[in-house]
């Protein structure tokens, strides 16, 4: 994940005149024309059959490929999860886990499936031992054995191709495509030869990893080509044996034997015990049009928060990259991250109060909190209790009978816990350090407890109930407020998808600086800084900000969008 870097103010001169482009091309009505199919940068596709945005071009195409066999939007976003996990190892794949949020059109309501890691029979709060300073001694919750907890991914995908998928094509056919890639071989993009430079000292200590990710000894150069032939055995395994491959037998002692090797302690009896849940969404409505998204131990439940604050002014009477609009999200960020940190985590051991946290009602009382010349400093939490009534991946997959999937996954920080199994090409995840480290919060370390995420995969159906986008986006706490902006760039500016995904992000959490991304308008930055924010600058296209993957449906064209993020190696793929 890039971090964030203070330049000068006059880096964001330039976005002046991109954003007078932009405006003048924009479509203003939030129902996109097929008249004007904006495709800033290149990244979008249109189709009328189905689309498929995704973290890599060829994870797209191999959903479009499932579509064009008769698969539906659930067989396609199996398929290129799977896909994904080859494509774009430092993000996700078989060691890791995440969220996938369905709603067919022969469903009346949708449904959450949750594939979140899971804490070790034998962990305890304290596990991690900490120096003088509060810090994590060696790293471990990042790096090594310890790190990692019971992955999800085989499970969650499979449950909903068992369960969600078309039944025309079999799990064989569709996990075929993953296979095909991780013995052809992964192309080095820009992108990924970076990631790998940045993290090889990690996939250094861990040797197992080098094998792969290494060549003649150094990184990867741009243009090589990545094989990886023992995740494809490994994936074949999954294509006769289904999850049992992983969770049961000769690869699950591997995982354990390899884990507890690096000071990990996962045992058989966790891999074999790991369960999906399946959740309600959390349900909310932002201008007339619903929103649909994942609940806690997901952040769901913040992007609806957050939306709900905003929906309290207008929007766009305030002006794009305007002052006040910038000031706005800001202060609405800090007070959905301090509730963030008192209130969620998994609903299975803490109660979370997300119907108070969700209600318009306790959101208008946080806007009031909100003043337009002055900065909230360190605000706490509120209490929505009173108002309760009874480096991960992101892609969307849309069709035109209306079904939608939007999945978000990870194995936490790029190439996770450095730690690779011999012998099956497998990156375990070091999602443990999204716990509370330390006794004492919601979010803090229980035997079989899903830590705290921000995945927040989101459906949004329009005023009269059809299906209208699929988004969800990579990037920690970033992913919360860059969905909603997301969202708002759709609703409240008219924004095509793509140019909506394009534009520029800002980032404020509970406490420190809001952080801009370079082509932000100077005028804001100048204004900001006089309200009395602290501002930092980042680069341009910033993949700080995430990676949002997004589709929109336009009724009157009957036409399908895809947007896809440049920060990232994204590209939407359509039929």
């Amino acid at each position: 994940m890039a971090r964030a870097r203070t330049t000068r103010p006059h880096r964001l001169a330039l976005a002046g005149a991109l954003v007078a482009l932009v405006g003048a091309l924009q479509v203003r009505a939030p129902a996109q024309s097929a008249q004007t199919p904006l495709n800033l940068y290149g990244r979008g596709a249109t189709g009328a059959n189905g689309v498929v945005a995704a973290a890599k071009p060829e994870a797209s195409r191999v959903g479009i490929d499932i579509l064009r066999m008769g698969g539906n939007a659930v067989d396609a976003a199996v398929a290129t999860g799977f896909a994904l996990g080859v494509l774009e190892p430092n993000a996700s794949g078989i060691g890791g886990g995440g969220f996938m949020v369905i709603k067919l059109a022969s469903m009346k309501e949708a449904v959450v499936i949750d594939f979140r890691p899971t804490a070790p029979a034998a962990a305890t709060p304290d596990m991690y031992k900490l120096d003088e300073r509060g810090h994590v001694i060696d790293n471990a919750s990042v790096e090594g054995g310890l790190a990692s907890a019971v992955p999800g991914e085989v499970k969650g995908l499979l449950y909903a191709l068992d369960k969600y998928g078309s039944k025309k094509l079999s799990r064989a056919q569709v996990i075929q495509p993953a296979i095909d890639w991780a013995e052809r071989g992964v192309p080095v993009t820009v992108n990924l030869a970076s990631i790998i430079k940045d993290n090889y000292g990690k996939l250094s200590r861990f040797e197992n990893g080098l094998a792969i990710y290494s060549k003649d000894g150094f990184p990867p150069e741009i243009g090589d080509t990545i094989v990886n032939k023992a995740l494809a055995n490994t994936l074949r395994l999954i294509q006769a044996k289904g999850a049992d491959a992983i969770y049961t037998g000769d690869i699950a002692a591997k995982i354990v034997a390899e884990n507890r090797k690096r000071g990990g302690i996962l045992t058989l009896e966790d891999l074999a015990g790991y369960q999906v849940k399946v959740r309600t969404p959390v349900t909310g409505s932002y201008r007339g049009y619903t929103i649909v998204t994942a609940p806690p131990p997901a952040g769901g439940t913040h992007v609806l928060q957050l939306l709900n604050i905003l929906e309290t002014a207008d929007l766009s009477a305030l002006g794009e990259q305007s002052t006040a609009a910038a000031h706005l999200w800001a202060e609405a960020c800090k007070l959905v991250f301090a509730d963030r940190s008192k209130y969620s985590a998994d609903p299975d051991f803490i109660p979370v109060p997300a119907g108070g946290l969700a209600s318009k009602a306790y959101a208008r009382s946080l806007a009031a909190l909100i003043k337009r010349d002055a900065v909230l400093k360190n605000p706490g939490a509120g209490d929505p209790s009173k108002y309760e009534s009874g480096s991960t991946t992101s892609f969307s997959v849309m069709d035109k009978d209306g079904n939608m999937v939007a999945v978000t996954k990870t194995i936490n920080m790029f190439f996770a816990s450095g730690v690779v199994v011999p012998g099956t090409g497998i990156i375990m995840g070091d999602d443990m350090d999204d716990f509370e480290l330390k006794p004492g919060s919601v979010n803090s370390i229980q035997p079989g407890k899903r830590m705290l995420s921000s995945m927040s995969p989101t459906l949004v159906l329009d005023p009269q109930g059809r299906p209208f986008m699929a988004l969800g986006s990579p990037g920690a706490t970033r992913i919360i407020p860059t969905l909603a902006q997301v969202i708002s760039n759709v609703i409240d500016r008219g924004m095509p998808i793509q140019a909506a995904v394009g534009a520029p992000r800002l980032f404020q959490g509970q406490a420190g600086s809001l952080v801009l991304e370079g082509r932000y308008s100077i005028n804001a930055y100048n204004g900001l800084v006089a309200l009395g924010h602290s501002v930092t600058v980042n680069a341009d296209f910033d993949a700080y900000f995430g990676g949002v993957h997004a589709v929109l449906y336009d009724h009157a064209a009957k036409t399908l969008h895809g947007g896809a993020d440049p920060r990232r190696d994204g590209q939407a793929a359509a039929f």
